[in-house]
């Protein structure tokens, strides 16, 4: 969606100051916030489409006044309120008054590990693609409502295809519905230039991973 997360190539919002790799929290309960939401999506209410599209749909406002686990943690408690697992009453009052709906759905701490290990792997059977590597491919400038992974910065622009990556799960539709959809995945290159304009450094190219239903011929 056209939200507040999709800062790329965006003015006015100050560099990007990369910290060092080893820093994973600035305080503990941000450790508690993690382990929490880890805890919650075991109950599967949810997948990673939907809980990445609840933090996106935060308001500008409190998106961009929100640390990064502050950001997950408003969206946690909105997917728990959507899926009846708390109610407004036990979020005001700070602790529960009454059973979850899948309480007896845990996520033991000793399969923490093994659970991390496995991931999400999102390829799956699909349909052919009907892209080759070297195609020159426009995006398209849609504006969607509802959740996509086309950055705002790459819609309507002409690259080419470096990479096929197989299907794989579509998020568009899997944020929305348990259809998983799965469609042809690529890498798609473009010159800088053709992002941001004849400023831009020429020697630059950026490359985004591009789901089939984003791109057309750009000959066409």
């Amino acid at each position: 969606m056209n939200g507040p997360q999709d800062l790329g190539g965006r003015h006015g919002f100050g560099p990007v100051v990369p910290e060092a790799e080893t820093t994973r929290f600035h305080a503990d309960w941000e450790k508690r916030v993690l382990g929490v939401t880890l805890a919650c999506g075991a109950l599967g209410h949810w997948n990673i489409d939907s809980s990445r599209h609840a933090r996106e749909s935060l308001p500008p406002a409190i998106y961009y006044n929100a640390s990064y686990y502050e950001i997950w943690l408003r969206a946690l408690s909105d997917l728990l309120e959507r899926a009846g697992e708390i109610g407004a009453d036990e979020l005001a009052a700070g602790h529960a008054m009454r059973p979850g709906l899948r309480s007896d759905r845990r996520l033991a701490p000793a399969d923490v590990a093994g659970v991390l290990a496995r991931g999400g792997p999102a390829d799956r059977p699909g349909p052919a693609p009907a892209f080759a590597v070297g195609d020159r491919v426009r995006t398209r400038n849609h504006q969607p409502a509802g959740h996509t992974r086309l950055p705002g910065y790459a819609r309507g622009h002409v690259g080419r295809i470096t990479a096929m990556h197989g299907a794989h799960i579509f998020p568009d539709r899997h944020a929305h519905a348990p259809d998983e959809d799965p469609k042809p995945l690529y890498t798609v290159q473009f010159d800088a230039a053709e992002l941001y304009g004849a400023g831009a450094d020429p020697t630059l190219t950026v490359s985004i991973e591009a789901w089939e239903p984003y791109l057309e011929h750009a000959d066409a």
